[in-house]
């Protein structure tokens, strides 16, 4: 159930059998009044929590005293999770992998040594033992060529990698800002607990007066009831969020703190043109892609060479000659196969489909990038215009109605249940402003981003 629809709604439509406001403010004596000037008040978003408490699933259990630790910031978090997200170690150690494959691919052929032996089965008497040795010679430039291959394929390892790092900022920094808001809907949960216990302590009142029937009584112990819920859901989602936020970091057993920070301040601002240019341009994806199409490019040089014939020199001496003479001699041998059928036809065919296939992919890249950030981009305007409408009208005029109810209250010109309800109003205000700044949050982190995240989820990268 979404944050906005846990609402505790309180029971000003129930019937109440009252004359009159003024009877209202007699029965709500002046301890109530003072009790409501002081727990009647706005809380703020970023106001300091107190020590974290563990989620539960049906009522809470106690929890020890827990020693004070420093707030953690989102730079904190950010070096944390660089330095401790497997799949950024995954992701370098293919970096390793390509770098090892440029030095191998670019190794001469090794020389081949051996002993040979003719008619040895003379008698001594024709023997010859000899030590020969073989190489081969690469024409052609394949092995500058392949290294070029390779070299391409280095960068696209690297890219892969930038992008990883990406996808690990951008998921910590969604995290961080679900946490922060989780803090301030437990806070909101807290108060909005604290107006049910008031309802059902003023009904209770007005019904010993007889002033209220039994059902005010009762629906006011409901309202309590789902503000308990409500309570644990915000305690629970909290504990959700932080689990996320330190799964993400690479350290999922770390103990539940606060963090340092406001949703709402230093809000993103986000121009579609603007970051629409800076993923064609800039993106870790491109450039991956792009390093792809060169490797591509270099392939097919490569493939054009292969049918240029390597040339394998081969020597002998004999060492020992039991044939007539008796005396050593040695014979030199130069192989080149002829290209007369086998020119890497199909080879330079299939080099030419992979680097048209890479080119397209950039294009169909590109393709996805802008249909990818249509939606996001939807989602950020949408938060962003909800996020001022809440700080320029809603907040301030919610507010408003609420000190004005309150002194309304105070002088016995409202009753104590218009009161809860401009709270409740106020507190409901409150809620979605904050799910707004989590949208919001949410959205500018991936515009950010490059639209990159889901670290931990696995890719086929080699």
């Amino acid at each position: 159930m979404r944050w906005h629809m846990m609402v505790i709604a309180i029971a000003a439509s129930a019937p109440v059998c009252l004359h009159g406001q003024d009877r209202i403010a007699a029965i709500a004596s002046e301890p109530v009044r003072q009790a409501v000037r002081q727990e009647f008040r706005p809380v703020s978003v970023a106001a300091p929590l107190p020590a974290p408490q563990a989620p539960y699933e049906a009522e809470p259990l106690p929890v020890p005293p827990q020693p004070y630790v420093e707030p953690l910031t989102l730079a904190q978090l950010e070096g944390m999770a660089l330095s401790s997200n497997p799949s950024i170690a995954r992701a370098a150690a293919l970096v390793q992998a390509a770098r090892g494959n440029w030095i191998q691919v670019g190794l001469k052929p090794n020389p081949t040594v051996g002993y040979e032996g003719q008619q040895l089965g003379s008698g001594g008497l024709a023997e010859q033992h000899g030590i020969f040795a073989e190489q081969e010679i690469v024409r052609g430039g394949k092995l500058r060529l392949n290294r070029e291959v390779a070299a391409q394929e280095v960068a696209r390892a690297e890219r892969t990698l930038a992008a990883q790092q990406q996808r690990v900022l951008t998921d910590v920094r969604i995290a961080f800002y679900d946490v922060l808001v989780a803090q301030a809907q437990e806070r909101l949960a807290g108060e909005l607990l604290a107006i049910g216990e008031q309802s059902i302590r003023v009904a209770t009142e007005l019904f010993n007066a007889q002033e209220a029937a039994r059902t005010d009584v009762l629906q006011a112990q409901i309202e309590v009831e789902n503000a308990r819920i409500f309570s644990v859901n915000a305690r629970n989602r909290r504990a959700a969020a932080w689990q996320s936020l330190a799964t993400v970091v690479g350290q999922p057993r770390m103990p539940l703190q606060n963090l340092q920070g406001d949703p709402a301040s230093d809000l993103p601002k986000v121009d579609f043109q603007e970051t629409l240019e800076r993923l064609l341009t800039a993106s870790p994806e491109i450039a991956g892609a792009i390093a792809t199409v060169e490797s591509s490019r270099w392939a097919l040089e490569r493939a054009r060479v292969e049918a240029t014939p390597n040339v394998t020199l081969q020597g002998m001496i004999n060492v020992i000659d039991n044939g007539i003479g008796g005396k050593p001699d040695a014979n030199v041998m130069v192989g080149v196969p002829l290209p007369l059928w086998n020119k890497n036809q199909g080879g330079i065919v299939q080099a030419q489909g992979r680097v048209a296939a890479a080119e397209r992919a950039v294009e169909q890249l590109e393709l996805n990038l802008q249909n990818r950030l249509g939606p996001v981009f939807e989602r950020y305007s949408n938060a962003s215009n909800q996020v001022r409408r809440y700080q320029e009208v809603i907040l301030p005029a919610a507010q408003e109605s609420f000190e004005l109810t309150r002194r309304s209250y105070q002088v016995g010109e409202v009753g104590f249940v218009s009161l809860l309800t401009a709270q409740r109003t106020f507190s409901q205000m409150r809620l979605n402003y904050l799910e707004s700044l989590r949208e919001l949050r949410t959205s500018a982190a991936q515009l950010e981003g490059y639209l990159l995240s889901d670290s931990l989820q696995l890719r086929d990268e080699q």
